[in-house]
């Protein structure tokens, strides 16, 4: 990998970085909005880009000086099978992985889980943005996640077990929590699934470079709501 400083965004998928002495853009695994994350003049780690790929290059962390940022949101669901296996999340420990992207009312969940006749549907969420310690999610308005969140909810309540994880790819997190200033629907919509008996869990995380090591798991004890908590989740728009 090679350092380059961030210049600019282009569109959701591309940067402008200035690298070996010249101005190139750069592959962004990363939809979100980063704002916090990538701000001009950031160091950024680059790793060559995927032949084909019109871009030289693909961001692969941003360098906030004490710890890195992974700027892949695909890399938590490419994890989770290794913190699945490692018994992070000890409810899970006697369960495996049943399917990818299984289909899940209008969509798909990330993994369907199981043993004997136990199933736990999980969908997992790429955090990295964290205020004061809260890690944050979404970082942009995401109608797409707030579909996911009442698939789950569906499914608790037909008396299924329901989980979302958010995994933290930054290291500096204690709690965490919907973005309710950034989307409000999907923090009433979080809101109403953890009524519904959707549990929730984040596992924070450090990045090297190349992947993501669990460092703690957070519970219920550390989620941050916002107040009040909807009962009851709005309508799509």
């Amino acid at each position: 990998m090679v350092r380059a400083e961030f210049l600019t965004r282009l569109n959701r998928f591309a940067i402008l970085v200035r690298v070996e002495g010249k101005e190139e853009a750069a592959h962004l695994p990363n939809p979100g909005r980063l704002l916090e994350v990538l701000t001009p003049g950031r160091e950024v780690l680059l790793r060559p880009g995927k032949k084909g790929r019109r871009t030289r290059w693909t961001a692969v962390a941003a360098d906030l000086g004490p710890f890195l940022v992974s700027l892949d949101s695909t890399l938590p669901n490419r994890a989770f099978p290794r913190f699945l296996a490692l018994g992070i999340l000890p409810e899970l420990r006697d369960l495996e992985i049943l399917a990818k992207e299984p289909k899940l009312g209008s969509g798909r969940a990330d993994f369907l889980l199981g043993s004997g006749e136990r199933r736990v549907w999980v969908e997992v969420k790429s955090v990295t943005l964290v205020e004061d310690g809260v890690a944050l999610f979404p970082d942009a308005p995401t109608v797409r996640g707030r579909r996911h969140l009442l698939s789950l909810a569906e499914r608790a309540r037909a008396g299924e077990e329901a989980l979302v994880v958010f995994v933290v790819q930054r290291p500096d997190a204690q709690k965490f929590g919907p973005n309710s200033v950034v989307d409000p629907h999907f923090a009433q919509v979080f809101c109403a699934a953890l009524e519904a008996g959707v549990e929730a869990k984040a596992v924070v995380c450090s990045f090297d470079g190349e992947d993501l090591h669990p460092l703690a798991v957070l519970g219920s004890e550390a989620l941050v709501l916002p107040a009040p908590c909807a009962q009851e989740s709005p309508a799509l728009p």
